[in-house]
Parts: C-alpha cells; structure tokens; sequence
C-alpha cells in the first residue's frame, strides 16, 4: 500500500485527528471496529497506548494494522498514527 500524501500532510492531518486511548485491557474486536469505522470516515487516527502496556505496543500495533489493513505513519513514544486511503 502506497501512501498517496506526503508523510508531513499525514502528520499535519493527525493533528486534527481523533485520539484513541488503549488502556491496559489491550485491544479486542471492539476497538477494531472503532479504528476502522474511524479510518474509514478519516482516513487517518492516532492510538495512544497507556504506559503499562508500553512493553507490548508494538505487538498490538502489529495486530491493528494488519486487522484493519492501514499503514503505519508514525510512532512517536505511546501515540502511533495509522492511515488507510478511502477507497
């Protein structure tokens, strides 16, 4: 998958993105749900991970992009920015 927009649009669209918290329960199907719906109405949303899960970031990560079939943009200490083009 291509990004069609430069990483610095990305990063300047984030700003005004919406902020999904992912507290210590992790992710499950229901927060997938919502970072799709979100994607699909935005084409961008930024995760910020709660320090207790830090360790395991990565792994979810991993998990989301796959699941949801976007690109990761940035990861920048808890927050990452995910984008997927609207169809």
């Amino acid at each position: 998958m291509s990004l069609t927009l430069s990483k610095k649009e990305l990063m300047n669209r984030a700003l005004e993105a919406m902020t999904l918290n992912i507290g210590k329960a992790g992710i499950n199907e229901n927060v997938i749900e919502e970072i799709k719906r979100q994607l699909k109405s935005k084409e961008i949303v930024k995760l910020r991970f709660a320090k207790g899960i830090a360790n395991e970031k990565e792994a979810y990560i991993d998990s989301i992009v796959s699941d949801t079939k976007s690109k990761l943009v940035d990861l920048r200490g808890n927050v990452a920015i995910l984008y997927k083009k609207k169809p």
